[in-house]
């Protein structure tokens, strides 16, 4: 549920770098986010500090380089579609994840004698994170890091609710309680958001409508003239 957390921090370091404008109905509504789900790490019956902060950390980076993907993806002078972006962060994303792996895990596998290298999984795998980072790419494109963070917290909500209905998961009456606050203000952003995209497309429909009639306005004065200057001739 930590997770949920992702909108607040993306929406901070885009106002930071510059690519979201600083709204207090926005700021509001992201920290009645961030209150449902304290209330929620607070009911947490197996909590963990350490689990915390290492959560914590990881929003941290994950909300920072969202932002800088749209700031790739959107900047003026670069033209880089969701392939090209995922060509160039891929090989960047293995160079740094290779030294923890190898200090992290590599002595661990190599402890393990049942351990084998299986092709299919692996391949299965890669293709679903290939597949997820181009899709998360192609969103980040269309829309904001902030819609795409905000529309993954329902992600969250569905696996929290598979684990308490299929992994009999323990669910106190205080993270229930966090869930449905952090839920109406991700309801409420996407409302806005909604909103704002009608209105939007309203306004793009008018546009053409004013083009015409400021072009008609444009021909009767043109013709009034040259009707009064061939009267005065």
């Amino acid at each position: 549920m930590l997770k949920a957390l992702m909108p607040v921090a993306v929406y901070s370091i885009s106002i930071f770098l510059n690519k979201e404008a600083f709204r207090s109905s926005t700021m509001a509504n992201m920290l009645s986010i961030s209150l449902g789900v304290a209330i929620a790490a607070y009911g947490e019956a197996r909590f963990n500090t350490l689990g915390v902060v290492l959560q914590l950390g990881a929003v941290a980076f994950e909300a920072t380089r969202l932002v800088l993907i749209q700031v790739l993806l959107s900047s003026k002078g670069i033209t880089l579609n969701p392939i090209t972006t995922l060509y160039y962060v891929s090989p960047c994303c293995l160079v740094f994840l290779t030294l923890p792996w190898a200090i992290v895990e590599f002595p661990l596998l190599r402890s393990t004698p049942a351990f084998h290298f299986d092709f299919l999984i692996f391949g299965t795998n890669s293709f679903c994170a290939f597949a997820l980072n181009l899709a998360v790419f192609l969103l980040v494109g269309k829309t904001s890091a902030l819609t795409m963070n905000v529309a993954g917290v329902v992600k969250d909500w569905l696996l929290i609710a598979f684990s308490w209905s299929v992994i009999r998961d323990t669910i106190t009456t205080i993270n229930l309680i966090g869930y449905g606050i952090a839920f109406l203000g991700v309801a409420f952003y996407n409302h806005v958001k909604l909103q704002a995209l009608k209105a939007k497309e309203a306004q793009k429909k008018s546009a053409p409508n004013d083009e015409e009639a400021r072009s008609l306005m444009e021909e009767r004065i043109s013709d009034g003239i040259g009707r009064k200057n061939d009267s005065q001739a």
